[in-house]
């Protein structure tokens, strides 16, 4: 129906130019005493055909205009499949169009290019930074002091945020190093907690761990991942208390601290790109990427994440691992 008002609109000098030749005639009659009779057989002839042109029309229009309707993206492929022309205007918009589509399609070309250029400066950057980390950590094995286990940790974080862009710059890349397969959780999750002793042990906190006597249909390395950035969080925003790794219903895993815990507000975003929440400001160095990552990887896996959190008692971070088993090929 709004078309068809467009349509009336459009359309309205020629509908109000010939309501004004009917009204001349009528006019011109009246004046000259002929019988009014005379006019108005001819303007209702010519009004009904008047209607079944405009209808037909109207119909033209109305398939022209849903042929235009479903192109969205101005591609050399869609821009060749346009409507033919009718008339100069239309012609003229064409034109425009397609030299508006080679400029976007040359603009697009140039911007991959940059992007694709920037991708492989930060994977090499990301791959060449780690041959100085290990040689730094294997230096630091020779020397146990409260100042080398000091910089043992600081450069495990290190090491973190580089292994985050790796996994930030692999995350949309057309070819993923996905291998899908039967694991075992408790062995994955072991692996990822030895990663953290040191940090346990420093900070006084205590871990609570139940075997979880499962297998999972996963990666093992992104979901290391997953779990590494959680621990890392809760580690982070648990200045006292214990860390509980349990599993709960079926295939779910929950990672439970009892740290500062999260503001209402502020749980329903989390998992937002750069959104880092009331902590994260207090903190300053939260970049808001890390859960964004584990929501996208857990994505991509087939997986689940949410968070339960009570402010000042503490969050639990709940993956559900058993959806993966949608994608197991």
């Amino acid at each position: 129906m709004r078309l068809f008002f467009k349509y009336i609109k459009q359309r309205r000098r020629g509908i109000a130019m010939g309501a004004v030749f009917c009204i001349i005639f009528l006019v011109t009659f009246l004046m000259y005493h002929l019988p009014a009779g005379a006019i108005f057989y001819p303007a209702g002839l010519c009004i009904f055909l008047g209607l079944i042109i405009m209808t037909a029309d109207f119909w033209r229009v109305k398939r022209k205009h849903k042929m235009l309707e479903s192109i969205h993206n101005l591609t050399d492929v869609i821009t060749g499949s346009f409507p033919l022309a009718d008339g100069i205007e239309d012609e003229d918009y064409q034109q425009i169009i397609h030299f508006i589509a080679e400029e976007h399609n040359e603009y697009r070309t140039k911007a991959n290019g940059r992007y694709s250029n920037m991708i492989d400066y930060y994977t090499v950057w990301a791959h060449q930074i780690k041959t100085p980390i290990a040689s730094m950590r294997l230096h630091l094995q020779n020397e146990d002091s409260d100042f080398s286990r000091k910089l043992s940790a600081d450069l495990f974080r290190i090491e973190q945020y580089v292994e985050m862009v790796l996994m930030f710059l692999r995350l949309d890349s057309e070819s993923t190093d996905y291998v899908i397969k039967e694991y075992d959780l408790d062995s994955i999750v072991k692996q990822t907690i030895k990663k953290f002793t040191g940090e346990f042990i420093s900070r006084g906190l205590s871990l609570k761990y139940e075997p979880l006597d499962t297998t999972v249909i996963t990666d093992e390395k992104w979901l290391s991942f997953v779990i590494e950035q959680v621990l890392s969080n809760a580690l982070k925003y648990t200045p006292s208390g214990s860390i509980t790794i349990t599993l709960e219903a079926e295939k779910k895993l929950c990672i439970r601290d009892t740290g500062i815990g999260i503001s209402p507000e502020d749980l329903p975003r989390i998992f937002e790109n750069g959104y880092t929440g009331y902590n994260g400001r207090t903190d300053k160095k939260a970049s808001g990427i890390g859960l964004y990552l584990c929501k996208r990887i857990c994505g991509n896996l087939g997986h689940s994440i949410k968070a339960e959190s009570v402010v000042d008692k503490g969050t639990a971070i709940i993956i559900d691992l058993e959806q993966a088993k949608l994608g197991e090929e």
